[in-house]
């Protein structure tokens, strides 16, 4: 039965939703106070318990009284702060504390209670949980024996009846087979049979797993489980908060088909345990009906949510429940799927598969190099990466297939490097007076510190003789094309060609008036010759382009990937630069590196990331980092703000608007869906034009054509029109420095580093700018966001999403932010996708941040001692190197 406490709790979320009409229960809120009041007064087992009751009876019975509804409001909203302790109370009613402590020892001294003489019997912790940011309590049976009564904190504690996981201090190590290399290369080439030859695998069976890119035991050995169920953390329905991702064993009560708004079918499934009921909808996935049935007991993963109490999952990941898996009680590995797969089936397959090869596979690595970096052997950290016996078998399992990605690719990276660099790069001359005289005349701004320690960088790589490979990382404003014009003007001064490629017309275009701006103000006797080259360009006008860039009358070519198409040759390319480098293949990058003999190479990011994943992901490069923006550049004031403040934002822009600015609305959807309820681009359109009428409003999306796009961003950027309706397509490639607002709406459905790059659209002019996060209705608690910051729940209490608006709110550092994204999510998207073969490259997981110096010392010092790993000792290695990895030419 709920407490007391919990009732309320319901019944005055109720009456705000109402609107303070005192209608939430029969009689209003006065005379339900009375009956409410006896039936808290004897579970409360505390002085502070009473005087709160005294408080909430008293302002109950009040209620009716008020007048105002938004008094009313006011007030039900501070009853809900009192109950979960977020306000003291008020001083009339402290007094009375030592009167109930006085009285409420009587009545516990009092023989009459008989209180030795009558069995426990279980009361109910009527505290709602303050982790749950006090709206959604966990109320569970406790014995009064061991009830801990302290109001704020205390918290009945059941033991655990599952013995805890065995912990592993350092992984076991198991003797090597005393094996000849060719035995184990041949058992090396095993690997790369079908799956069919797999035993229990047949036709059909490999037929599926082909569909998730399983073609290999290789394949099979190194498909790492995207996720764990550990059976003994399971959470029961009634203990489940807000916004978490947990694992639950329920059993299905009603199965029913039910049609949603436009014509979608969803299958709504109602389960439960012994605690509580859960609710499950699983959207436009109807069929499921006839595999889930009332009775089946499941095992479910999904993020909780609640609505008007019930606790609910939205299509989660489902299988029945395995009795083999629980009656054993540990750690169990969860695949990815395509139809026809069964999980079971798969699991027994790998259990197989996985305990034949814990022995068999050879270990590349030698074993000194284990010992001192406390590494597990190959074949344990195979079997127990897919079943660890503990989390900590998990842990070293992990550590060791992490280090070896980490190993692989320095050694493949290091290997592009070494041939790349084989050939002397261009000559340059560096006069250092006049490049000081350039910045001088091409800047009428002073350099950050940051911008020269790049140019000193560069100035350095050129007077070497191997080409500079250098990336240049810094957020958007930060300066980054100033230091690529004077690696530019360094070409030029020398007499030789340089290229500037970028990845929209747009970028494109703005980069081609600086450079042309910058030259044309640094005057000389014979002004340099600066070629564009875009598609948008007539068969004449290239011709005439691709003429003057081939004779070497064209000094600089800014262009977008025109400048790699065939036929177009350079006489002298001494420097190529790659602006938002995140945005090319590797391909690309190569064909630009070869239109010149073997040019110097500097690319930019305005993508920041983690320093560490810069040093694992791009080895091959050389690192320079602006950590600083121009001192004129005011910092965006960002903030969360809910949905229902809508109109007063729009009044916001519209005085912004007024003043001559501009404004960005940014919307994660083309079109409505069916399946999401989130903001779309086109219905904000219909509606923005009307609210913003006395100004010109423009619609822009990513299924537009290349010229239309291409043509709107840059009538934005010129002031041609004043609102810029959007999708994720304004994410980068759109420089208006009036635009002072950007209004993120949907932001919950972006990631962090999409919502900083969207920020970065407005805050370039010297004027104030401000970006709106506007999340989803219902998605986002923003009152619990703001619980979080001021420390009165834990940030863990946050969903991910929430985490990532209050992470963006909190600072404009892009570098920082890349760090925190990383902690939130792992590697994910951070550095793109860099793929050689067969495998994606899985960088690591924070976990590991310490393996990332420990791989590059162990691979500089195989590198160094046998570079091409021709050593018989180190011809497992690299067999296994070039298994992964096989060819180092797919790096660039």
């Amino acid at each position: 039965m709920p407490s007391a406490l919990e009732t309320l709790i319901k019944i005055l979320k109720l009456e705000r939703s109402q609107g303070g009409r005192d209608s939430a229960v029969q009689g209003g809120l006065g005379a339900y106070a009375a009956n409410w009041q006896q039936e808290a007064r004897e579970q409360a087992r505390r002085p502070q318990h009473q005087i709160l009751i005294d408080e909430i009876v008293d302002t109950l019975r009040e209620y009716a009284k008020i007048d105002a509804r938004n008094e009313r409001i006011d007030t039900i909203n501070y009853l809900l702060d009192r109950v979960v302790d977020r306000r003291k109370a008020p001083q009339k009613y402290q007094e009375r504390l030592s009167e109930w402590q006085a009285k409420m020892r009587t009545q516990r001294d009092s023989p009459s209670r008989g209180s030795q003489t009558r069995p426990r019997r279980q009361h109910v912790d009527w505290q709602p949980s303050r982790q749950s940011g006090g709206g959604r309590g966990r109320y569970r049976g406790v014995d009064s024996a061991t009830f801990d009564e302290d109001f704020t904190s205390g918290r009945g504690q059941r033991s655990p009846d599952i013995p805890p996981l065995p912990s592993l201090e350092r992984p076991p190590r198991q003797k090597r087979q005393d094996e000849s290399l060719e035995r184990q290369l041949a058992v090396l080439e095993t690997m790369n049979a079908p799956t069919s030859e797999v035993k229990g695998i047949g036709r059909k069976y490999a037929e599926l797993l082909e569909q998730l890119n399983l073609s290999t035991i290789r394949d099979l050995l190194y498909n790492m489980p995207r996720d764990y169920v550990d059976y003994t953390r399971l959470v029961p329905i009634c203990d489940l908060k807000q916004g978490e991702t947990a694992n639950v064993i329920a059993t299905a009560r009603s199965v029913r088909r039910v049609v949603a708004r436009g014509g979608q079918e969803d299958l709504l499934v109602d389960v439960s345990d012994a605690t509580a009921t859960l609710a499950i909808r699983f959207f436009s996935q109807p069929y499921l009906s006839a595999k889930l049935r009332p009775g089946m007991m499941l095992l479910l993963r999904g993020r909780v949510g609640y609505f008007r109490d019930q606790a609910r999952m939205a299509s989660p990941e489902w299988e029945e429940l395995d009795m083999e898996n629980l009656r054993k009680v540990g750690i169990v590995p969860v695949y990815g799927m395509t139809k026809g797969l069964r999980p079971r089936l798969f699991r027994r397959t790998m259990k197989t598969l996985t305990g034949e090869w814990q022995a068999r596979i050879p270990d590349p690595l030698p074993l000194s190099l284990l010992e001192r970096n406390d590494l597990a052997d190959l074949g344990w950290a195979l079997r127990q990466a897919h079943f660890p016996a503990g989390e900590d078998h998990k842990h070293h399992a992990k550590r060791r297939l992490a280090f070896d990605n980490l190993l692989m690719l320095q050694l493949a990276l290091m290997g592009k490097r070494r041939a790349w660099q084989a050939e002397a790069g261009p000559e340059l001359r560096i006069d250092q007076a006049a490049i000081d005289q350039f910045i001088q005349t091409a800047f009428p701004f002073e350099l950050t510190q940051s911008q020269q320690r790049a140019i000193d960088d560069i100035v350095r790589d050129f007077q070497g003789e191997p080409p500079m490979i250098r990336l240049l990382q810094g957020e958007v404003g930060s300066g980054k094309t100033a230091v690529a014009l004077v690696a530019l003007y360094i070409a030029y001064a020398n007499g030789k060609q340089a290229a500037l490629m970028a990845p929209t017309s747009v970028l494109a275009e703005q980069n081609f008036r600086a450079v042309s701006e910058v030259f044309a103000r640094i005057g000389g006797e014979e002004q340099a010759e600066i070629v564009f080259l875009s598609s948008a360009l007539s068969a004449s006008q290239r011709e005439a382009a691709y003429a003057r860039i081939a004779d070497g009358s064209a000094d600089i070519v800014v262009g977008t990937q025109a400048l790699i198409q065939a036929g177009l040759e350079f006489e002298d390319l001494a420097v190529t630069v790659i602006d938002e480098q995140q945005r090319f293949g590797v391909e690309q990058r190569s064909h630009l590196r070869g239109k010149g003999g073997n040019p110097h190479l500097l690319v930019m990011s305005a993508t920041p990331f983690p320093r560490s994943l810069a040093l694992t992901s791009f080895a091959d490069m050389d690192l320079s980092i602006i950590d600083e923006k121009p001192a004129n550049r005011k910092a965006v004031k960002t903030w969360i703000i809910d949905r229902a403040a809508r109109e007063r934002l729009n009044g916001f822009v519209v005085k912004e608007l007024e003043q001559g600015r501009q404004a960005f609305f940014v919307h994660p959807l083309v079109r409505q869906s069916e399946s999401l309820d989130t903001a779309s681009a086109v219905e904000a359109y219909e509606r923005l034009s009307h609210v913003f009428y006395r100004f010109r409003v423009r619609l822009l999306h990513g299924q537009m054509s290349a010229s239309d796009k291409d043509g709107i961003m840059a009538d934005f950027a010129a002031g041609e029109f004043d609102v810029l309706v959007t999708t994720a397509v304004a994410e980068v490639g759109v420089d208006a420095p009036n635009a002072s607002v950007i209004v993120i709406d949907g932001a919950n459905r972006f990631g962090l580093a999409q919502l900083h790059q969207f920020r970065g659209r407005v805050g370039r002019g010297p004027q104030q700018s401000y970006c709106f996060l506007l999340p989803d209705s219902g998605e986002i608690d923003i009152d619990r966001i703001r619980a979080a910051q001021a420390g009165d729940i834990a940030e863990e209490e946050l969903s991910l999403a929430e985490r990532r608006l209050a992470a963006v709110e909190e600072t404009d550092d892009g570098f920082t932010l890349a760090d925190r994204d990383w902690q939130l999510r792992g590697t994910g998207d951070l550095l793109g996708t860099r793929q050689s073969g067969r495998y994606e490259i899985d960088l690591l997981d924070p976990a590991f941040e310490d393996l990332i110096q420990v791989a590059q010392q162990e691979a500089q010092t195989l590198y160094a001692d046998d570079p091409n790993l021709q050593e018989p000792r180190h011809q497992l290695l690299a067999r296994f190197l070039a298994s992964r990895y096989p060819s180092v030419a797919d790096f660039s």
